[in-house]
């Protein structure tokens, strides 16, 4: 059976399931939701995709889940890939997974959101500035972090950097430059080495370029 995933090329976090799921092996297909056309916040998609109004969703079967670490924690249990070689390896995976969905994906997002999917007399450019000293320090932890190690956790490629890439890798600027953050910028290559790896215009359907 093909897994399905409810995503759109330019979300970050459904990049995070959709690379997982493309690095896994499993058998799968995107379904495209056209979130800039509110398709996310109608009642049908809310009554049967996903009550919350977000992707990623991903169908299997009777699964239905969405969160893309929860996602990416099923494709572990399914695949046994990227979830670590022990139980020690497990839960810094799952520190690392929370890390991003609360210091680093939850700024870089709505960053990059406001700078290019609003119009430009519409972008708040002291939240932007904000969210932008949040994300140095971000920057900073995760530069740092990898100074000694090719990746997150451990000596394979894990949920941790499949999920703390997710928006590393758009061409739309948010105030991240690769070249500022050296240790960032060779990770980010070892991940886009990786057999199989796609961009995520590339691997999702959606991109800015459909809409101009």
């Amino acid at each position: 059976m093909t897994i399905q995933l409810y995503c759109f090329g330019e979300s970050g976090n459904a990049y995070k399931a959709a690379l997982a799921l493309e690095l896994s092996g499993l058998n799968w297909e995107p379904v495209k939701v056209d979130f800039f056309g509110g398709e996310a916040r109608t009642p049908e998609y809310r009554a049967n995709v996903n009550s919350m109004g977000e992707v990623p969703v991903m169908v299997d079967g009777d699964i239905r889940l969405s969160q893309s670490g929860v996602i990416q924690d099923y494709i572990s249990e399914k695949s046994g890939k990227f979830a670590g070689k022990d139980a020690t390896e497990r839960r810094e995976i799952l520190r690392w997974v929370l890390w991003d969905n609360h210091k680093f994906s939850s700024v870089a997002g709505p960053t990059r959101f406001l700078m290019h999917f609003l119009p430009e007399d519409k972008r708040p450019q002291e939240v932007i500035a904000f969210n932008q000293g949040r994300l140095k320090a971000a920057y900073v932890i995760l530069n740092d972090h990898l100074a000694e190690r090719d990746w997150i956790v451990g000596d394979e490629i894990t949920n941790a950097d499949l999920c703390c890439c997710g928006y590393l890798y758009y061409p739309e600027s948010f105030g991240f430059d690769r070249a500022d953050w050296p240790h960032i910028d060779a990770w980010l290559t070892r991940i886009s080495n990786t057999p199989g790896w796609k961009h995520p215009y590339d691997l999702m359907p959606g991109s800015p370029a459909d809409r101009a």
